[in-house]
């Protein structure tokens, strides 16, 4: 048995969630968002703002998917209802961040600007400087948006230095003894 699977979804007040076919409709103030379920392999029951998925027979493979299927179908109705969020701070002498339309303009200590294109569905906000907020309903987008800024400028061992999300511990190296 799955432990994650077995554990029902409540629904928010503000969600709206339909079953069309295969495609299962979660709809919110935050968004919309859709996910591909097999019904072949799986049961859905949507009754009094609770969700349940069951496997139809439990073998190797359903085992795997049930708790995987739960939990696309739980990040999909708390996107839609309170959405996800990251925080990224760029730490570094001249490094900056500011909004351009619909790109995000980075100095990281480079000879030239980096402009990143916003995907649609992502709202990125400059709090600071070098503080930027990224929200989005899709969990999988938003981390996968914070992971390429990320990348933009890695943290650099000695001091620092870098694109690093709020929080996050970097281990320091020693420097060089005399």
């Amino acid at each position: 048995m799955s432990k994650i699977g077995k554990i029902n979804i409540s629904i928010p007040d503000k969600v709206k969630v339909a079953l069309a076919g295969n495609i299962l409709n979660v709809e919110g103030p935050q968004g919309k968002s859709s996910i591909d379920i097999d019904l072949d392999i799986f049961n859905l029951d949507i009754k009094d703002k609770e969700i349940s998925i069951k496997p139809k027979k439990i073998d190797e493979n359903t085992k795997r998917l049930w708790g995987m299927n739960r939990s696309l179908i739980n990040n999909a109705v708390i996107g839609s209802s309170t959405g996800y969020e990251k925080i990224l701070e760029l730490v570094g002498v001249g490094y900056r961040a500011a909004l351009k339309e619909n790109k995000l303009s980075l100095q990281l200590g480079y000879s030239h600007d980096i402009d990143f294109d916003i995907p649609d569905g992502i709202k990125i906000v400059v709090e600071k400087q070098t503080t930027l907020k990224i929200t989005g309903s899709d969990k999988q987008k938003v981390g996968s948006v914070a992971s390429k800024l990320k990348t933009l400028r890695k943290i650099e061992p000695y001091k620092g230095k870098g694109v690093r999300e709020k929080g996050q511990y970097v281990l320091k190296k020693e420097g060089k003894k005399k």
